[in-house]
């Protein structure tokens, strides 16, 4: 059986374009992790080389230029807002996606990191570049007819809702079902915290208590697997057979690689 890495690092360092569309924590962390990589090893296997935002209001040139980063930037609600059609539409997207491949492409990009990128990719994006996305939700989990549980906006408040009493964050390949792309890394666990009231009784608590949670979720868990993943992306341990079922240093992960199981 053949396998091929997601990434040979023969080719140099893996090259990855940051897409956002808000404050950009996740992309802070994937470009943090880089520089610590740099500046204690005198290298980082990957090199975050442009940074695009569909967002203009969006923290894009903010970081930037605090991290010498260049900034593309278009608009994504006038785009379509030009055509008199509304965001879900999918053909727009789609044609939206189109010239934001135009626009990454002459950067060589490797990889794409999806931090906190709140556009749906269309096939046209995502058959372009590999693409990585963090959710904030343990994706291994399903319920009895094998769909995944905890998708989509709402994954921390799901759960929390569901009685779950721990919550994992999940890297995984974008692919065009949201939320349903093939698993990478798995991230060690908080647990659900005890709080002033016995349930949560109103929208009001509902949303501080997924807002306390996630936030904990996003240090512990996507700021921690999210730059991770890229790195041994970069490092070529990451590889695929000709099914598409992953592999990590050659041995299969079906359910991804869990942070713990790490050397």
């Amino acid at each position: 059986m053949e396998l091929k890495g997601l990434y040979n690092p023969e080719s140099g360092r893996m090259r990855v374009a940051g897409l956002m569309s808000g404050k950009g924590s996740n992309l802070i962390k994937i470009i943090e992790y880089q520089r610590r990589m740099e500046e204690l090893e005198g290298y980082s296997p990957y090199n975050v080389v442009v940074i695009f935002t569909d967002n203009p209001e969006s923290n894009a040139e903010e970081i930037g230029r605090e991290h010498g980063i260049l900034v593309l930037t278009r608009d994504i609600k006038a785009f379509h807002k030009e055509r008199g059609k509304p965001r879900r539409d999918l053909e727009v997207r789609a044609e939206f996606d189109r010239g934001t491949v135009s626009l990454l492409k002459p950067f060589e990009v490797d990889v794409i990191a999806y931090a906190g990128y709140m556009s749906i990719a269309t096939q046209v994006l995502i058959n372009a570049f590999l693409g990585v996305n963090v959710h904030p939700a343990d994706l291994t989990i399903v319920d009895k007819n094998g769909k995944r549980k905890y998708t989509g906006d709402h994954a921390v408040r799901d759960a929390i809702l569901a009685g779950e009493k721990k919550l994992r964050s999940t890297t995984h390949i974008v692919e065009p079902i949201v939320d349903y792309g093939r698993i990478l890394m798995v991230s060690r666990s908080i647990y659900v915290q005890s709080l002033p009231f016995d349930f949560p009784r109103n929208k009001d608590d509902i949303d501080y208590v997924s807002s306390r949670h996630q936030d904990r979720l996003k240090e512990i868990g996507d700021w921690i697997i999210f730059p991770r993943t890229l790195e041994f992306i970069a490092d070529g341990r990451y590889s695929q057979d000709e099914q598409g079922r992953l592999y990590f240093d050659d041995r299969p992960i079906p359910d991804g690689l869990k942070l713990e199981e790490i050397r």
